[in-house]
């Protein structure tokens, strides 16, 4: 019988939480910006990558902000920073990087809005928004922003407006803030008033699947259009399919999250 190939001595670090600073060669290029992961793992593929010298192949080499790499004979900087776009995603599209239906993706609409100088990196959607869901939708170049913007232990603010069939009354506004158990477990409390006739202003501390949908439903509210007009207390200010890249200050302080990324290995799955 076959023996299974040791693994590398750094991915037993990680695995061990011992890892040394540093990232993979081919996250750690599209993390800077240098290429995009296609393209990174092609370009590792075809011998064009060398670090401290040497081509590798190998797209899990591991490297620091400080190691020597070339791609094409071109040095090329690893420092990176966590990066954050903000889009206003309209309806139609889905948050996924496929669509089976070809109708369109939120990569689709990403893709058509960034400048030149922000093509080569890696970008993550953070969270979901549903189809027919219009508004402020987040990327990054950070896996640790994503985990960060979507773990309801962060206690970061999610406000939507719905517009709704049905009477939207005090009682049904206090029982969306008191929280409710739904068919997947209780939900937290939430912020919850009125906005003009039939619109709900629902503002949520967790992201699980068609939440928002689904408390107004449960106090019988059906929603007919949902719109996501803010995160943290950043506000949603560019027109739809429209882009910007948020400041650092604005990462930090709207977002509440440390931009400086951290040069480490991350655990192995």
């Amino acid at each position: 019988m076959r023996s299974m190939p040791r693994p590398p001595k750094w991915l037993l670090a990680a695995r061990t939480g011992n890892a040394p600073p540093g990232d993979w060669l081919s996250r750690a290029l599209s993390r800077a910006g240098v290429l995009r992961p296609d393209e990174a793992l092609a370009a590792i593929d075809a011998g064009r990558v060398k670090v401290g010298g040497k081509v590798t192949t190998k797209p899990f080499t591991p490297v620091t902000a400080q190691t020597e790499v070339t791609v094409d004979g071109q040095p090329v900087r690893l420092e990176t920073v966590t990066r954050v776009l903000v889009l206003n995603k309209p309806k139609g599209v889905v948050s996924a990087a496929k669509d089976d239906q070809k109708v369109g993706t939120v990569f689709d609409v990403l893709d058509a809005a960034l400048p030149e100088p922000l093509r080569g990196y890696g970008w993550h959607a953070v969270g979901r928004l549903d189809r027919d869901t219009t508004g402020l939708l987040l990327f990054t170049n950070d896996e640790r922003f994503v985990a960060h913007a979507t773990s309801p232990d962060r206690h970061l603010p999610k406000r939507y407006v719905a517009q709704v069939y049905g009477e939207v009354t005090k009682e049904k506004l206090a029982t969306l803030a008191r929280g409710m158990t739904l068919d997947d477990g209780p939900t937290r409390p939430a912020k919850a008033e009125a906005r003009g006739a039939g619109a709900v202003v629902l503002t949520l501390v967790e992201g699980r699947h068609h939440q928002a949908k689904r408390m107004l439903g449960a106090v019988g509210l059906s929603a007919h259009a949902l719109h996501r007009e803010a995160i943290g207390s950043l506000v949603l200010d560019v027109p739809e399919r429209g882009l910007r890249e948020l400041s650092q200050e604005e990462i930090a302080a709207a977002l509440r999250f440390d931009p400086v990324a951290r040069q480490s290995l991350p655990e192995a799955r």
